[in-house]
């Protein structure tokens, strides 16, 4: 059984860990702020689970899911994580953040800034646009009428076919958005954002509302960059 690596666990990172647990993967997860700050999770998570350094956590990984604050990107080891899959699920907070020039000006996106860090990995952009209580709560099995789609985009076609059978195993349908370039097509603000999965609730609910792959791609096409909105 393929094992999940995360650099970063929090609300994105931990709630990919509990549908991995669930999907029947073992996980290995990190923080910054050290593994025993993990032990509550992963006494939650079971014999399946344990807490590493985040460069034993990349070692561990087959596949590895980076969830960490778009400041801290540097910080995500190299060489345990050359030629392999790393699912990138970073947004641009600047407020967080800090200003950052090239996303600001859009000549980049962050994953592309992801995939400079990490020149000898196959980076694919997952996760960033569904709120975490969304992204446990929605997950269905394969052929349910009511099955949610998330956007996917990297430059490895057979990097995204392997994000797309871990999406499809944790309980979603994928569409690929493209190339890394096109992650921006599902970034923070955009209308395959967050509150696709919210509908026309007010709150957004705890549940979400599902939105199937027709729906997300509709959304991606109608997606402008920030300078052609009026």
């Amino acid at each position: 059984m393929t094992t999940l690596g995360l650099i970063g666990s929090g609300n994105i990172g931990g709630t990919v860990a509990r549908l991995a647990v669930a999907a029947g993967y073992d996980v290995v997860l990190s923080n910054s702020r050290g593994s025993e700050t993990l032990r509550e999770l992963v006494d939650e998570l079971g014999p399946r689970a344990r807490a590493a350094t985040p460069a034993e956590a990349a070692a561990a990984g087959d596949l590895v899911v980076v969830s960490v604050p778009l400041k801290a990107y540097r910080n995500v080891p190299v060489e345990p994580l050359a030629g392999k899959v790393v699912i990138d699920t970073n947004n641009y907070y600047p407020q967080r953040d800090g200003q950052i020039p090239e996303l600001d000006n859009e000549s980049t996106t962050t994953s592309e800034l992801l995939q400079r860090h990490l020149p000898t990995s196959k980076v694919v952009k997952g996760f960033n646009n569904i709120y975490f209580k969304h992204l446990l709560s929605l997950a269905r099995p394969a052929g349910s009428p009511d099955r949610s789609a998330l956007a996917i985009a990297g430059d490895d076609a057979d990097a995204k076919a392997t994000v797309a059978a871990f999406l499809d195993a944790l309980g979603y349908d994928s569409v690929d958005a493209g190339p890394v370039t096109e992650g921006w097509r599902f970034q923070r603000d955009t209308a395959a954002y967050a509150n696709l999965y919210f509908g026309q609730s007010s709150d957004g609910g705890e549940e979400g509302v599902p939105a199937d792959a027709a729906t997300e791609r509709s959304a991606l096409a109608a997606t402008r960059r920030y300078a052609d909105i009026d």
